[in-house]
C-alpha cells in the first residue's frame, strides 16, 4: 500500500494541474478568472438580477426563498405590532373591559409575527382573528395577501425555470474522454464520439470546434487565445444531425487542417486546446442547449479507433452498446498528414502497413479509455 501512495499522489496532482490549464474542463466549465475588476462592475449582477438566480447553486437558492419568506414575516409583523399599539390592544397597555381589538388576542410581538405568517400563507386563523374595527388591520391585510401572492409566484418561477434549463439537458450528452487520429474514409482524420443517453432527440443539432493556442504573427504579435475553427463532419454531414444514436465526428486532416504539421511524435509536445461545441435543441421542452467539452493534445491518440458500438439484434432491432462507447483498438496509420499519399487503390502510408502496425503497438499499450 505504502508503494502505490507516491504513484497515486503523482497521477492526483498530474490530474489537478491538467485541470487547472485548462480553458474548457471535460464537463463544459469555463477556467476564467477576472483580475482589477472594479466594484461599480459587480453591481451589473444585482441589476441582472434574474440571471443571477439563474446562475446560482441550488443551495443559495434555497438559501435566498427561505429568507425572503421569513424577512417577510417579520417585517409585517412589525405593522401588526405596530396596529396594535396604535389601538391600544397590547398586552402592557392594559386595554378597559370592552375594548375593541384590531386582531383579537394579538397581545406581543410574538403574537405578531404568527399573525403575519397566518396571513401571507393563508392557513386560516384560528386563536387570532382580525376585526372590522380597525382599518390599519384591513390596509395591512389586504397589502400582505397582494405581497405573499407576489413572491411566491416569483420563487415559483425561478424554481420551474432553473429545474427546466437546458443546461440539465446538457448533461445527457456525453462525449469520449480522449479523441483518436486513423484513416478514415480515404483520409486521416481526427476522430471524436458523442452520445445521447436519452431517447428524445436533439433537434438541429451542430458540432463545431475551435482549436486555441498561442500563435505569433509576422508583424511580433502575440495572440494568447488565437481560435481556430475546426469543422467535423459525420456520414450524414455536418448541418443538423439525425442524433438518435451515438455518432463519431471526423475532421480531415488536409492541408488547410492545423493538425496537418504534426506527427505521431510532435504531437504531445504541442500545446493547445481543442474546444468541441454542440449546440441544439431539446425536442421535448423546445430549449436551446450547448455542451462543451475540451482534449489537451495528451488526449488524443495517435494511431486508434473507436471500436463499432451498434449493431442489430435477431428480432431486427438496433442495438447500442455503451461499453464500447470509449474503447479504442490501435490500427495501422501513416505517423504524419505529410505521407498520406494517394495510390490507385487509396490512401496509405509510404511506410509498410505491417511496420506502421507494429510501431503503433509498440507505442501505445493502453487500449481502452
Amino acid at each position: 500500500m505504502t508503494g502505490t501512495l507516491p504513484e497515486f499522489l503523482r497521477e492526483y496532482l498530474a490530474n489537478r494541474q491538467i485541470h487547472k490549464n485548462r480553458l474548457v474542463t471535460k464537463n463544459g466549465h469555463c477556467n476564467i478568472a477576472y483580475g482589477s475588476v472594479k466594484q461599480s462592475h459587480f453591481f451589473v449582477h444585482f441589476l441582472d438580477f434574474w440571471t443571477t438566480l439563474m446562475e446560482m447553486r441550488w443551495r443559495f437558492v434555497i438559501f435566498l426563498f427561505g429568507a425572503s419568506l421569513v424577512f417577510g414575516w417579520f417585517i409585517f409583523g412589525l405593522f401588526w405590532y405596530w396596529a396594535a399599539f396604535a389601538n391600544g390592544d397590547l398586552t402592557w397597555q392594559n386595554p378597559p373591559a370592552g375594548h375593541k381589538y384590531c386582531v383579537e388576542n394579538l397581545f406581543d410581538m410574538k403574537g405578531a409575527f404568527l399573525q403575519s405568517i397566518e396571513t401571507q400563507m393563508s392557513i386560516g386563523y384560528g386563536y387570532r382573528l382580525i376585526t372590522p374595527y380597525c382599518r390599519s388591520a384591513m390596509t395591512i391585510f389586504t397589502i400582505q395577501c397582494v405581497f405573499g401572492t407576489v413572491i411566491i409566484c416569483f420563487w415559483c418561477g425561478v424554481i420551474m425555470t432553473k429545474v427546466a434549463r437546458g443546461k440539465k439537458r446538457s448533461r445527457t450528452i456525453s462525449f469520449s474522454k480522449m479523441a483518436v487520429i486513423s484513416s478514415q474514409k480515404g483520409s486521416l482524420c481526427l476522430q471524436i464520439r458523442v452520445a445521447n443517453m436519452r431517447k428524445s432527440l436533439m433537434v438541429g443539432s451542430q458540432i463545431y470546434g475551435k482549436l486555441l493556442k498561442t500563435t505569433v504573427t509576422p508583424e511580433g504579435e502575440t495572440i494568447i487565445m488565437d481560435q481556430i475553427r475546426i469543422d467535423f463532419i459525420v456520414d450524414a454531414g455536418k448541418d443538423n444531425l439525425f442524433f438518435v444514436c451515438p455518432l463519431t465526428l471526423y475532421h480531415i486532416i488536409d492541408e488547410s487542417s492545423p493538425f496537418f504539421q504534426m506527427t505521431v511524435d510532435t504531437l504531445h509536445q504541442q500545446e493547445f486546446e481543442l474546444v468541441v461545441f454542440l449546440d441544439g435543441t431539446a425536442e421535448s421542452t423546445s430549449s436551446s442547449c450547448q455542451v462543451r467539452t475540451s482534449y489537451l493534445p495528451k488526449e488524443i491518440m495517435w494511431g486508434y479507433e473507436f471500436l463499432p458500438i451498434i449493431s442489430r439484434s435477431k428480432e431486427g432491432k438496433f442495438h447500442i452498446d455503451f461499453s464500447n462507447f470509449a474503447k479504442v483498438v490501435p490500427v495501422a496509420t501513416p505517423p504524419c498528414a505529410s505521407q498520406f499519399v494517394k495510390s490507385p487503390d487509396g490512401f496509405h502510408d509510404t511506410q509498410t502497413d505491417g511496420h506502421r502496425f507494429q510501431e503503433m503497438e509498440d507505442q501505445f499499450c493502453a487500449t481502452s479509455l
